[in-house]
């Protein structure tokens, strides 16, 4: 009989088990240091001792002293990787990493790193270990640790670009930038100036590659601390770069600039000498450069200028950027995309390098770190969105005289450029400027995809401020305190920011308004005043009406995001009493039937309920709410938008009202539980699995059991009671089937907060009514398979689920029922025969050891439980609502297992799980297996497998000695000495029983190996058995042996799991970034995450015994059964990450399931498994099992199943996917460095003989696996040739074979004849795959024979880099004459000829960078090649392959062959440019002596006009003639000799056009990267061709193909065609008018190519220190840059005047299009438009300004669609484009111009928008003067004639107007109201009566543009505007009346969704009056 206890004794506030005292060691517990205490809370808030310090120091040694052993051995892989591995382990346990170590051991990993030749994956370990010990900028600064920058830079130069023949490349550029932007912080600020010498010469603007590598070279390697030199530079850099990725690596390189210098002692120039400079490399000087100019010898106060660290002028700048990075469509034809379209010229290597950070952050940082005190504060604004304050004007208003247009402007001009800043702060004044702009598209009816990119802003904005505000809260904030942000300027931001979120808010983007929800929950917590009361205004009304669902939605979730605001006291007293008004609305929020919404409204009361108690406090003694006196506050007026009268309370008022408000929790309860119930009662049916409905029914159920968790937790005593009995009274009077899973949550949910009361309720009922169940049969039906249950089992269930919920939590309340619980779970285990009978009674076994067995917290209220159990704090637990706490004033209560509950656990196993393990044997033996056998072995099984999965922290675990000796022996890590092979120490992580002599341990340890031998024995006996109708049976093994070998440690307490959700409550509780106090729960989440990773250093490696071993076998036969469904490969996945020595097991198995014979489905079952990456790319990727897998796979051949080889195709693809080629090059590399570093390391570690012994051994290891591997290598190559010249191979196998010998090739060893020769044949095979492959074999082969030849030392060649025997470097000055003298030389006729001297005129330059901005010093060259002597010699061992390439090549039948295929009818319609390098690979290497072989072939094809034909030929001639670059002079010539009469013959007009993409592809092909004078008698044609040719022939043909040609040749010479241009542009100009369009447009081409290549810079001399003291010093408005537009000034004029004759001459109609006029006006928009999406697009405008104008003429001429198209265009694009500052004004003239003097009223039209455009996307540039000039013009033309103009300018006046200064407005809205009085209009037949509407229509659209231009808040004029003057003129003649009417129209749609705050503005009589205005309608009633 049970004991049942006194329940009249139970409470919610019993103490409960006592808070164990932990004991700390000494070590831990006094030690001072900062990080020890933080280990020591760690230590403190876990039930058990953890390790000393001196211990876990000790294994640190160890670790460390075994890396140095590896580096010292060259053990890299797979020893220094795993040693790291051990190392990544360590840190999760929390310990400190002394300094010293840490230093030494980042510098070993950064060394490692930066060696060339390393392994990709160990350089990617390292740097992660380098990133994760300097990832603190407290534990390591540059004074701790300097590195050195020139080892990454030298790798990264020489890795970035690819040559045309490297296909394979690797992640090595992405490694070293990583790696880059890691050690930046520590390269030393004295290394800038050789860093800036260094990289400024590469950077040429003509070059869009070179200009973004040398960016990213100077962002990514400058020092930060130090910019004053350098960043005036950047910035002339930047505003003269048209490119987008320019733009967002530039943005995130300022915020972190911006970021850093807040602080003004960073920058102090005198550090630079203060730091020691002991890290720079052998190649690197220290140039000193004049620094005068930047305050070196003053007292430093920091790098702070107009705007944070930036000129205004780079602050405009910077805005206008931020303005164009939110990509907001004007329906302006895309501005915007002119830097994405400049961007597109980039190579795909740039795109190698790490990309930067999206620039949204990098803007807000920027912006934020940029706020200060530093401007005249405007006073406090009314505004929402403000950016300057209104101001009376004192303007006298001025009489009617002349136009109205006159009228309206006097006042305008006059005013002087307001000097008031938004809370005193410059940039805050732009941002709220910029805000403003934008705020229209933040509204959900012009969302798009830009609002995700607004509101992100808006996000990280509000972020960064809240972020910023706190750190310089903090006592160590370096900061000045006239630098910081004041209170003003966060209430300021609050205001600006607050409308467009409030009307984001509303999106129905999920992104939008998670943006929306994470800056709202920041803003309510900086000024909770502004943001509590618009939520909730707009919060409660939709609530209450239950409108649209996508409102309510948004408000829940606005409600969730203020959730701080409205339960912390701290942060908004007055937001609590509004809580429970909040509760009682979102009730109906539970709701099945919308699931979205039942999510958002858990989400919501979870976050509520973890920061306060459930509990009625009315009754408590105390104050009354009734006797305080809520008068007593002050009365404040909001400076809302309504300007609302609120009250202020006092705090005691508000607690009296609070207080009043917890008597409605009781109420709020029951109807919440209510409402949970009646969700339950309507859930679908369950499924066969017992889930009920789909995912999202689950989700719901889970979240709404998730939100009762937390709230059950936090009730009060009676309430809990109250909520106990209202569970139990439904779940003892209700049986629902599809409500069983959930009936179990939910009385988990109350187990979790008070395990006593719950079993005390339930248990006795669920036991009883089991027990009659099954006495009645139920469960009764014998099933092994999942099915939908029996109606007469429902009870059963029923009360097994809420039996399951009760034992949830606290294990020593379980005790109380020992005897109930045993005598049912012996019942259900003889008496379940169903499926989910027997398996829900295991779940209970298991639930109940779990809760005994286990170590976990056992509650989690938001305040410590003795505080909880205080009778004060249950009186005024109100006043504590929201508290925070520091991590050392947590309690936890942990449930630590006793005794008792141990013996308890094993009582269960010795009386229930040993019988049914007894049965179970029985079962084994019996021969007859029906189903009655097959039901009892998988219900005793299923028993069993429950209760070890229970267990997995009962005992430890501990690995003997010989298990450790022979699982070293059976390792995965293969030819290692044991030493180096890493293991576990097992540590303290709360294990019952860990001593292995007690008899308890080994009752369990016998009894759970006995689990295991019978695992192994069923599995034998049901692989024998092999039946179909066994599969539920193996299902049911599989899972108890992935329970017997998985579940232990963190099984069940994930380490993974827990580090989520101890991230996302962090995410979920921060209030802003650098919290250091949280939420009780947090601190509870991160002991319980402790433990976890305390648990998992324990599961990391596991015992493999015989009997492991035997089931690791079991596993892996049955991944290859026959019934796919039993095959459990992701088991396998999880095994192999547990059990080392697995995949080396399995392999063996999984290869004898390839071979002949095999049974299809196992086979199959065989190759997905080796698909999976343990295992198949483990093979592949460790070089001694390569050849097995290989041959393995190339076998598979032989079963011919489509199926079977799909598979096997899948599987090859996979793994030659991680097959990489093997070099082997990092043994015989020397680093001096790496070896300092080492010694270093070693220095501070000890070291004994025996250590010294293991790292010989270790080396000796290395050099016998290096052998070795080479072997295996060599033996594939061997095996695979064999396989590939086998005939009988099929052809799929074939290519396969070729793919695996192109990666075997090497450049560590020579490659053998055999090799090469497989490739030289295939590559005249009859597939086309098969050749492409072959062609890549022989590209590498031979590329890898020069670089053996030619490259100086293994560290050059693993780096691919090679010493030309021409290559020289000339040493050069930093002179205009030298770049000038270079580009002459281009052009130069006199061939070059090898001669003693080198300089400029004797050397050939293929790639030119240097010279455009500055010269590094020396020019890299080539020298010309001997007269007849060979210039290569090829290495020695690479003689054999070279005969047989000879051997083959030279050889006519080859060419014949090879030529046939290249001739081959293809899709190609350029030359194929494999072709043409696999050509040119082989001419390299043998020089001429195929050519005479090879000429008949090419001479027939050039003949035959085919166009495979001619490709085929253009393909041989430039591999010939690419081949033939460094050949002796004779023999080119002898060449070119041939081929020059065949260039006149083939590139001429005659050419087919089909041929003519071939034959340009040709041309630019062979000017790639070339010195035009190694191609001089190609260049002499194509020169010669285009200036002879007639363009204005009969047809376009002919021209076309001579232009084709000659682009191709100008294209690829880029900066070097500087020579031609003038002659070109000069033959081209007279073309401008050419009768053909085709030729035109390459005219416009022309032109804008010799812009861009004439474009260079203006320093003094090309000197980089020159260069950048020149940014430093000279003004804004000077262009150093030269991106001014002058190269085409004279051509441009001549145009200006032309034009005017051409439009005299146009001819009308339909011949328009052939008028000079329209042909020329077509060619200028092409030019333009290519010109502004260039990079160099700023020159434009120099351009466009004369000629502007005109453009605003073609886009009225009728006739003429595509010049009205292009110029349309043009003027568009061009606004996308920051123009120079001095250039804004200009643009604007000739804007106003068209405006103002056109006699067109379509070009009016027509300017307009254009004028809105540029305003809005260049509003930082546009000075308040010219606002005003522009508010003049558009006032002016609202007397326009038109109509359709006037309305053009009110639209226009009202975008511009809300960026306007307020006082504007208020004076323009006096004037237009004036003139509206005084128009009176005479009758209709009066001759002035069309002047009066016109003057009366010119002021309501001023009216209108004014209300119009504040969509979204209502202005104090505003309400008069609409009620009288609009109202009074609602019957006005058209277009008076529609005007009015559409402005009413759009009034409404703005104001609608914020109406309840708008109306507030309006008097009654002005409302009716509204409604009146709005067509009756009742909606403003």
């Amino acid at each position: 009989m049970t004991i049942i206890p006194d329940v009249s004794r139970l409470a919610l506030n019993d103490p409960g088990p006592e808070i164990h005292q932990t004991e700390i060691p000494d070590d831990i517990n006094h030690a001072p240091d900062r990080y020890m205490q933080k280990l020591k809370l760690y230590a403190t808030s876990l039930p058990y001792a953890i390790e000393s310090n001196a211990r876990m120091q000790d294994m640190l040694d160890f670790i460390l002293r075994r890396i140095a052993q590896c580096v010292e051995a060259k053990d890299f892989e797979p020893g220094l990787v795993q040693w790291d591995s051990m190392i990544t382990y360590w840190n999760m346990l929390k310990y400190p990493f002394p300094k010293e170590k840490r230093i030494r051991l980042a510098k070993l990993y950064f060394h490692i790193a930066t060696t060339p030749g390393m392994p990709t994956q160990v350089m990617a370990v390292c740097a992660d270990g380098l990133s994760n010990l300097t990832r603190s900028k407290k534990k390591l600064s540059i004074d701790d640790m300097r590195l050195p920058w020139k080892p990454i830079y030298n790798i990264l130069r020489e890795d970035l670009f690819l040559t045309r023949r490297q296909f394979e490349y690797s992640q090595l550029s992405w490694c070293m930038g990583y790696i880059a932007d890691l050690s930046r912080r520590f390269f030393h600020p004295a290394a800038i100036e050789e860093m800036l010498s260094t990289f400024l010469p590469g950077f040429n603007g003509t070059n869009l590659d070179s200009v973004l590598s040398s960016q990213y070279y100077l962002l990514t390697f400058l020092p930060l601390t130090h910019p004053q030199s350098y960043l005036p530079m950047l910035c002339r850099l930047w505003e003269s770069i048209n490119s987008y990725m320019y733009d967002e690596r530039m943005l995130q390189f300022l915020s972190r600039l911006a970021e850093m210098h807040v602080d003004s002692t960073i920058s102090d120039p005198a550090r630079i000498y203060d730091i020691l400079d002991d890290e720079k490399s052998e190649d690197e000087g220290r140039p000193k450069w004049k620094q005068d100019d930047y305050h070196a010898g003053q007292t430093w106060s920091g790098l702070y200028k107009e705007v944070g660290i930036f000129t205004e002028h780079e602050w405009h700048l910077i805005m206008c950027k931020c303005l164009a990075s939110m990509a907001i469509p004007l329906k302006d034809a895309g501005s915007l995309t002119t830097g994405p379209t400049a961007d597109s010229s980039s190579s795909f290597e740039i795109g190698r390098l790490p990309k930067a950070n999206w620039r949204i952050p990098s803007l807000a940082k920027l912006i934020v770190y940029s706020m200060a005190p530093d401007g005249a504060s405007a006073p406090p604004s009314t505004e929402s969105t403000p950016w300057c304050t209104p101001m009376t004007s004192g303007v006298s208003t001025p009489q009617v005289s002349g136009s109205v247009g006159d009228y309206l402007t006097v006042p305008l001009h006059k005013w002087g450029p307001s000097k008031l800043y938004l809370g005193g702060s410059k940039a805050l004044d732009s941002l709220a400027r910029l805000i403003a702009s934008t705020e229209h598209f933040f509204h959900p009816t012009n969302s798009g995809s830009w609002t995700s990119d607004l509101t992100a802003f808006v996000k990280y904005i509000v972020y960064e401020f809240n972020k910023r505000w706190h750190e310089e809260q903090l006592s160590d904030c370096k900061v000045p305190l006239t630098r910081r942000l004041t209170r003003e300027m966060r209430k300021e931001l609050v205001k600006c920011l607050r409308t467009v979120v409030l009307l984001a808010v509303f999106s129905q983007d999920s992104s939008t308004v998670s943006n929306v929800q994470s800056a709202l929950k920041s803003m309510s917590c900086m000024e909770p005043d502004l943001v509590f009361q618009p939520i909730l205004e707009r919060a409660i009304p939709s609530l209450e009406a239950l409108v649209e669902t996508q409102r309510t939605l948004s408000v829940i979730k606005a409600l969730s995001s203020i959730v701080p605001a409205i339960v912390s006291r701290e942060i908004y007293y007055p937001g609590a009493k509004h809580l429970i008004t909040i509760l009682h609305l979102l009730v109906p929020g539970i709701d099945l039937n919308d699931p979205t919404k039942t999510l958002c409204t858990t989400t919501f009361l979870s976050e509520v309920s973890q920061y306060i108690m459930f509990g009625d406090v009315t009754s408590s003694e105390g104050l009354e709410a009734s006797d305080v006196d809520i008068s007593s506050g002050q009365i404040t007026l909001d400076d809302g938008p309504g300007d609302t009268i609120q009250l202020k309370l006092s705090n005691e008022a508000e607690d009296a009202l609070l207080r009043d408000s917890t008597g409605s929790f009781a109420s709020w309860v029951a109807s919440f539980i209510r409402r949970v119930i009646q969700l339950l009662e309507n859930l679908p049916e369950e499924g066969p699995n017992g889930s009920a409905g789909g995912t999202t029914e689950v989700q719901v159920v889970d979240a709404v059991t998730g939100a009762c968790s937390q709230i059950c937790v936090h009730l009060s005593d009676p309430l809990f009671d109250l909520v106990l009995n209202m569970i139990f009274d439904y779940a003892s009077t209700n049986v629902r089937s599809n409500a069983v899973r959930a009936i179990h949550q939910l009385v988990e949910c109350i187990a979790n907060a008070h395990p006593e009361k719950t079993l005390f309720k339930f248990l006795p009922f669920c036991v009883a009514n089991i027990r009659t169940e099954i006495e009645h049969g139920a469960s009764s039906v014998r099933t092994t398979s999942p099915s939908l249950p029996l109606p007469s089992d429902a009870t059963l269930h029923w009360n097994l689920a809420i039996l399951r919920g009760c034992v949830y939590n606290d294990g020593s309340a379980l005790l109380v029922y020992k005897g109930e619980l045993l005598s049912l779970l012996t019942l259900l285990r003889d008496k379940t025969f169903s499926k989910r009978g027997y398996t829900w009674s295991g779940k209970l076994l298991s639930s109940a050891l779990i809760t005994l067995t286990h170590t976990y917290p056992i509650e989690n209220k938001f305040v410590n439980p003795e505080q909880w159990n205080d009778k004060e704090f249950q009186r005024n637990h109100h006043l504590y609502w929201g508290k925070l706490f520091e991590p050392g004033e947590v309690k936890i209560s942990w449930h630590v297992p006793s005794a008792e509950e141990i013996d308890f656990s094993l009582q269960l196993f010795r009386e229930l799980v040993e019988p049914a393990m007894t049965r179970l044997d029985l079962l084994l033996e019996t021969s007859s297996r029906d189903a009655i056998w097959r039901n009892d072995f998988c219900r005793y099984l299923s028993f069993v497998r429950e209760a070890f999965s229970g267990i997995p922290t009962l005992f430890k675990e501990f690995i003997s000695p010989d298990v450790l000796q022979s699982m070293l022996a059976s390792s995965d890590i293969i030819n290692e000495i044991p030493e180096m092979i890493a293991s576990i120490e097992p540590l303290a992580s709360g294990f019952c029983l860990t001593d292995p002599q007690d008899i308890r341990y080994k009752y369990i340890a016998t009894l759970r190996r006995r689990f295991g031998e019978f695992l192994h024995a069923a599995s034998l006996s049901l692989q024998r058995q092999g039946e179909e109708n066994t599969v539920d049976a193996v299902q049911m093994l599989i899972s108890s042996i992935r329970t017997y070998l998985l579940e232990y440690g963190d099984s069940k307490d994930s380490y993974y799991v827990n580090t989520d959700q101890y991230n996302s409550e962090i995410d979920v509780a921060r209030q802003y970034s650098g919290q250091k106090v949280w939420p009780r729960a947090v601190f509870v989440r991160r002991a319980r995450f402790y433990h976890s990773s305390r648990l998992f250093w324990n599961s990391i490696e596991r015992a493999r015994g015989p009997l492991e071993n035997s089931l690791l076998d079991d596993v892996v036969e049955w991944s290859m059964w026959h019934y796919p469904s039993v095959r459990h490969q992701s088991l396998l996945e999880s095994l192999t990450s547990v059990y080392d020595g697995l995949r080396l097991r399995a392999l063996p198995a999984l290869y004898k399931a390839l071979q002949p014979g095999t049974d299809d489905d196992r086979m199959k079952g065989a190759l997905w498994t080796l698909n999976i990456s343990s295992f198949g790319r483990f093979a592949i990727s460790e070089p001694t099992l390569v050849p097995e897998i290989i041959k393995q796979l190339l076998g598979c051949h032989h079963n011919e199943k489509p199926s079977i080889q799909n598979c096997v195709s899948t599987v090859t693809d996979t793994c030659l996917a991680n097959f990489s080629e093997p070099c082997y090059l990092i043994y015989d590399v020397k680093n001096t460095a790496l070896d300092e570093s080492l010694l270093a390391l070693k220095s501070c570690l000890s070291f004994n003989k025996s250590e010294d012994s293991i790292t010989i051994r270790a080396r000796e290891k290395r050099i016998e696996r290096v052998c070795l591997m080479n072997e295996e290598y060599n033996r594939t190559t061997r095996a695979v040739l064999e396989i590939a010249n086998d005939t009988a191979t099929h052809w799929r196998y074939a290519i396969v074979a070729v793919r695996v010998l192109r990666t075997l090739l090497r450049r560590d060893t020579p490659t053998s004849p055999n090799h090469l020769n497989l490739f030289l044949e295939k590559v005249c095979d009859s597939d086309p795959t098969m050749r492409y492959y072959a062609q890549r074999g022989i590209m590498k082969a031979l590329r890898y024979i020069k670089l053996r030849s030619y490259c100086r030392n293994p560290a050059a060649l693993a780096l691919f880099s090679q010493m030309n025997p021409l290559r020289c470097n000339i040493p050069i000055e930093g002179s205009y004459s030298a770049t000038a003298e270079i580009l002459t030389n281009f052009k130069l006729r006199v061939p070059i000829r090898s001669s003693g001297t080198l300089d400029l005129s004797s050397i050939y330059c293929d790639t030119l960078h240097q010279g455009w901005l500055a010269w590094s010093g020396t020019l890299a060259a080539y020298k010309p090649p001997h007269r007849s002597e060979s210039t290569f010699e090829w290495e020695p061992s690479s003689a054999e392959a070279l005969s047989c390439l000879r051997e083959i090549t030279v050889d006519a039948d080859f060419w014949k062959k090879l030529s046939g295929h290249f001739a081959e009818e293809n899709h190609e319609s350029t030359v194929v440019q494999d072709h043409i390098s696999c050509v040119k690979s082989i001419f390299q290497v043998l020089g001429d002596e195929p050519w005479d072989l090879l000429k008949p072939n090419l001479e027939t094809l050039l003949a035959d006009q085919d166009k495979n034909k001619q490709r085929a030929a253009a393909e041989l001639l430039a591999g010939v003639l690419n081949g033939s670059k460094h050949w002796p002079q004779e023999a080119q010539d002898q060449i070119w000799q041939w081929f020059t009469p065949y260039i006149k013959k083939t590139l001429d007009q005659s050419m087919k056009t089909e041929t003519v993409p071939i034959w340009t592809s040709f041309v630019g092909y062979m000017f790639h990267h070339k010195d035009p004078r190694r191609l001089q008698p190609l260049v002499e044609h194509l020169v010669e061709q285009f200036n002879s040719m007639d363009y204005n022939g009969p047809s376009s043909l002919e021209s076309v193909k001579v232009l084709a040609l000659f682009r191709a040749f100008y294209t690829e010479l880029e900066w070097k065609f500087i020579s031609w241009s003038d002659s070109t542009m000069d033959r081209f100009w007279r073309e401008v008018h050419s009768e053909h369009d085709d030729v035109r447009s390459h005219v416009a081409e022309m032109m804008a190519f010799c812009n861009g290549i004439k474009w260079q810079p203006k320093p003094a001399s090309l000197d980089v220190e020159a260069f950048v003291r020149e940014c430093r010093e000279m003004t804004d408005d000077a262009d150093i840059m030269g991106i001014r537009g002058t190269y085409h000034t004279n051509r441009v004029l001549e145009l200006v005047d032309n034009f005017k004759v051409w439009r005299e001459q146009r001819l009308p109609g339909v011949r328009a299009y052939q008028s000079t006029y329209d042909r020329v006006g077509i060619v200028v928009c092409r030019w333009l438009f290519l010109s502004v999406h260039g990079t160099d697009a700023i020159s434009a405008f120099d351009y466009i300004l004369p000629l502007m104008p005109e453009l605003f003429r073609f886009t009225e001429v009728h006739d003429n669609e595509e010049l009205v198209r292009h110029a349309n265009v043009l003027l568009v694009r061009m606004c996308g484009v920051a123009p120079p500052r001095s250039m804004i004004g200009p643009l604007l003239s000739a804007i106003f111009s068209a405006i103002q003097t056109s006699p067109s009223w379509k070009v009016r039209l027509k300017a307009l928008p254009i004028l809105q455009v540029l305003y809005f996307r260049q509003l930082p540039l546009i000075s308040e003067s010219e606002v005003n000039d522009i508010l003049d013009v558009l006032c002016q033309s609202l007397d326009d004639e038109v109509v359709e103009v006037r309305e053009m300018v009110g639209t226009t006046l009202s975008g511009i107007l809300r960026l306007s200064p307020r006082r504007s407005v208020v004076t323009l809205k006096d004037r237009f109201v004036k003139l509206a009085g005084k128009i009176q209009l005479p009758d209709r037949v009066s001759p002035v009566y069309n002047a009066a509407v016109r003057q009366r229509h010119a002021a309501i659209i001023g009216i209108c543009a004014l209300i119009d231009s504040f969509p979204y808040t209502i202005e104090k004029w505003m309400p008069g505007l609409l009620t009288t003057v609009m109202l009074e003129h609602t019957h006005d003649p058209i277009p008076i009346s529609t005007t009015i009417h559409r402005c009413a129209s759009n009034f409404r749609k703005t104001h609608q969704d914020t109406w309840h705050e708008d109306s507030r503005r309006f008097t009654d009589d002005q409302l009716a009056a509204l409604s009146t205005l709005l067509t009756g309608s009742s909606y403003y009633a």
